[in-house]
């Protein structure tokens, strides 16, 4: 299976269409989104493109390919718009017997993960991509296709066969890449 991974929409639909043409140019086969779907949250500016009705019509075009997750600024009433289940705190997932665990960050993180082993621990939430080796396992954090942090462009997160590569939504270019 090839998952292409994103994180923190804030309701942006100009964000998502551009990381729906990745996902159909990449030819994935699952979007995983890290939470924080369709709400911009307080602490944001009003993102290019605002418009969770939208955004939520695009997903749920594609709801059989989504597994999605709940971010801190996703209410209940989100689940209401949507055709995937979102209000998971994570899922796990077994991919050629690979453990990939994927969560928002603000309840499973860097330094409070869940008991178990996994291969690739993934999260969004900060808005800082990152992609390094912890002790057994790969930690990347996919960044965020509308309100990228740190100077960092939007980003998106491509996991096939045990290769993870994190890319530019504004051209997809590779970023940067690690196998396990």
């Amino acid at each position: 299976m090839k998952y292409m991974l994103i994180s923190d929409i804030h309701g942006s639909e100009t964000s998502l269409i551009k990381a729906l043409e990745a996902f159909r140019q990449m030819k994935c086969d699952y979007l995983l989104i890290l939470g924080d779907i369709l709400y911009f949250g307080p602490r944001n500016s009003i993102p290019e493109g605002l418009n969770p009705k939208g955004v939520a019509a695009l997903l749920n075009h594609i709801s059989d390919k989504v597994i999605a997750i709940r971010g801190n600024c996703d209410a209940e009433v989100d689940q209401m718009l949507l055709d995937f289940p979102c209000m998971s705190d994570y899922a796990l997932i077994m991919d050629e017997g690979k453990r990939l665990f994927l969560t928002h960050g603000h309840v499973y993180n860097e330094e409070i993960q869940p008991r178990g082993h996994f291969d690739f621990f993934f999260y969004g939430h900060t808005h800082l991509w990152k992609l390094e080796r912890k002790d057994d396992t790969v930690v990347c954090n996919v960044g965020s296709i509308t309100f990228p942090k740190g100077g960092n462009l939007p980003t998106f997160t491509v996991y096939e066969k045990g290769r993870l590569s994190i890319h530019s939504l504004v051209d997809y270019s590779l970023l940067a890449e690690i196998e396990k």
